[in-house]
């Protein structure tokens, strides 16, 4: 069975490097067997938060809103690819995933981060591993930061240089993590449900 894993990428400027990472994770994620998508929060454009999709009446919700709902419910597992602001979380992703709380519930997360600088995003990787434990996902302990994203990767999504050769070394074991947090909470939904 292929595992379908949301890659969630949340940048809104116009010189977007960690789409290239983004890229990355969808083509290695791909090539070990998942079916791995791209959900890109520019794309969908959802509005500032003002009201979760659990808020509207059945059939109200802005359609990219439930499409995503949709999404999300189907997913075995997620991987977050935030950049770091001012040594903070990346707007337009905490804004995506703040619309749904139940359809993140009992499935793994993984988080990948990056910045221009040498540190890859790492304070805002640690701020999201509180976040999605709240948000009832189980967060793998492996994650990536990539340093130097534009050195790291090329517009394409390949790595290059010291930085690249170091993301694909690092990715097997972030990626073998998350299968084995996928497959093992589907096979407790089989066992059990959800105590809520």
């Amino acid at each position: 069975m292929r595992d379908t894993i949301l890659v969630l990428y949340g940048s809104y400027r116009s010189d977007r490097a960690g789409i290239r990472l983004a890229r990355y994770l969808v083509d290695r994620l791909a090539q070990r067997g998942a079916a791995a998508e791209l959900i890109d929060a520019q794309a969908v454009g959802l509005p500032m938060l003002d009201r979760m999709f659990k808020e509207y009446a059945e059939g109200e919700a802005p359609a990219a809103m439930a499409e995503l709902a949709g999404k999300i419910r189907s997913a075995y597992g997620f991987v977050f690819v935030t950049g770091e602001y001012n040594w903070g979380m990346q707007p337009g992703l905490k804004n995506l995933t703040d619309h749904f709380l139940e359809e993140w519930f009992w499935r793994p997360a993984a988080i990948a981060s990056y910045s221009a600088g040498r540190l890859g995003g790492a304070r805002s990787n640690s701020m999201w591993h509180p976040t999605l434990s709240e948000m009832g996902m189980v967060v793998v302990p492996s994650t990536l930061t990539v340093g130097t994203i534009g050195a790291s990767l090329d517009a394409g999504g390949n790595p290059v240089g010291e930085g690249g050769a170091a993301l694909d070394k690092a990715f097997p074991r972030f990626a073998d993590d998350l299968a084995w947090w996928a497959e093992a909470a589907r096979a407790q939904r089989q066992r059990r449900a959800p105590p809520y």
